[in-house]
């Protein structure tokens, strides 16, 4: 089985799209079949579509790149390797997003405290005639977010940049949505909190 590092040059930091869609469920039906019959390449199209959305959102829990590209590859293998456990009654992206907030979570609290934010996170040093403001402001939020409890944490990266829908984040998270609404209403209220102490304004 190939490293994820070499799929496709490795984890991209690029932005997520505007709307991330998990794969159509007969798609991902026909793609977890074959990989119960061996089928390798099924499962690294899975990886495909998956890696980069579950890379941000670790990334956006843990704040350092390497940590997030180690979590990501343990995730990946976990699944794999337990293909022949996963209950087909659920969204695969579902499964392997919970092995991804438990393997964040395990990170977290080995870690014993929020670790300071990746230097490699930072903004690219901006030349003299460059406008930074942009980029104060990503690490800005950044920062704000790692004040957050990663249950409020979570659901912010999940909306505003994984872009999920209620339902979507309902059906990861194995809460109603009634609870997806409440939890991200208290945590856009923290965060905004955090904003204004911090002297953060969003437009």
């Amino acid at each position: 089985m190939p490293s994820f590092r070499e799929r496709g040059g490795g984890f991209p930091d690029q932005p997520l799209p505007r709307m991330f869609v998990v794969m159509v469920e007969h798609e991902e039906d026909g793609l977890l079949e074959r990989c119960l019959e061996g089928d390798g390449g099924a499962f690294g199209q899975l990886v495909d579509r998956y890696q980069r959305v579950l890379f941000n959102v670790s990334l956006r829990m843990v704040g350092n790149r390497e940590d997030a590209r180690d979590i990501t590859q343990t995730v990946f293998l976990k699944a794999y390797e337990n293909l022949g456990k996963f209950d087909r009654r659920h969204r695969f992206f579902s499964w392997v997003y919970r092995i991804m907030i438990n393997e964040t979570l395990n990170h977290l609290n080995r870690a014993r405290r929020t670790e300071p934010l990746d230097e490699t996170m930072a903004a690219e040093q901006c030349g003299p005639d460059e406008d930074c403001a942009r980029h104060r402001l990503h690490d800005s939020v950044q920062s704000a977010l790692m004040e957050l409890s990663p249950d409020y944490r979570q659901v912010i990266i999940l909306r505003h940049f994984a872009q999920l829908s209620y339902q979507e984040m309902s059906s990861v998270l194995e809460v109603p949505e009634k609870t997806v609404k409440s939890r991200l209403h208290t945590a856009r209220q923290l965060l905004g909190g955090i904003f204004s102490k911090s002297g953060i304004a969003l437009s």
